[in-house]
């Protein structure tokens, strides 16, 4: 992932929420001949069972024939990272943002101490990146000398930043902070991720990668595709067989993939 960074290129990490959407962002990276990483979220484990999704992940990556990886997306418990860790995640992030800064290095070194036996990544986040359903008007920035403190303390992997990002749908253009974004690149060796990365526009998002960014996180517009576009061909039909209905839905994912896989990479 370094290397990507020195080439000023990203890599999409999509979320996944059932069989629809798994193959939806995979059909994306195998036309494109592009890697991706596949995110579980716990509310994901939860609606399809962690081996279930496990296995589909997998799977799914051979028989589309792409590199990717198998990532749990904010986790909220050792527990959950150490579940992740059993069944063969390839990295885990432990997120104790909304938690004092003491207690976030904490919990985040345990998980480091965890994975390490296992050769496993583990990413954290520091700052305030609303989370659906949190007021996207308050900003809790990263700050540069935090963050240096943060990565020697627990030695992540990979650091989530608040650099203007939220997660879910903006109401108005967000404004990324670059300059931020590039003093904490030039003061840490980690790799750093944007969450929150539906909605931002395409020039803002490569210059985030320009800047140091390299892992960029799509969620809410993938699971807002494929129920619009679910909804709009029910809408006039009678239609009850779901192997017909849901591939329009999958397909809409592929196209959206495919569009976000071209400008993380800036073709």
């Amino acid at each position: 992932m370094r290397m990507l960074t020195e080439q000023k290129k990203g890599l999409l990490a999509t979320n996944f929420y059932n069989l629809e959407t798994l193959h939806g962002v995979l059909k994306a990276a195998s036309e494109l001949g592009q890697p991706l990483i596949l995110q579980l979220t716990s509310s994901s484990i939860s609606y399809m069972g962690l081996n279930t999704a496990v296995n589909s992940a997998k799977t799914g990556l051979k028989e589309f024939g792409v590199e990717g990886w198998l990532h749990l997306d904010h986790g909220d418990s050792v527990e959950l990272a150490q579940a992740c860790l059993d069944v063969g995640f390839d990295s885990v992030m432990i997120d104790g943002s909304e938690l004092p800064l003491a207690e976030n290095i904490k919990i985040t070194k345990e998980v480091v101490k965890r994975a390490a036996s296992y050769n496993a990544n583990v990413e954290a986040e520091l700052g305030y990146v609303a989370k659906l359903g949190q007021s996207h008007a308050l900003h809790g920035f990263t700050q540069a000398a935090e963050a240096v403190t943060f990565v020697e303390e627990t030695g992540i992997d990979a650091l989530a930043i608040a650099i203007g990002t939220a997660h879910g749908f903006y109401k108005e253009e967000p404004k990324l902070q670059f300059d931020l974004l590039a003093d904490i690149h030039s003061r840490i060796t980690s790799i750093l991720v944007l969450h929150g990365g539906s909605g931002v526009p395409a020039a803002q998002l490569q210059q985030a990668i320009s800047l140091g960014i390299c892992k960029v996180n799509l969620a809410t517009e993938i699971k807002n595709i494929f129920m619009k576009t679910l909804q709009s061909v029910l809408k006039n039909s009678e239609e009850i067989d779901l192997r017909k209905v849901f591939p329009k839905a999958t397909s809409s994912v592929t196209e959206l993939v495919k569009e976000k896989l071209r400008i993380v990479q800036n073709n």
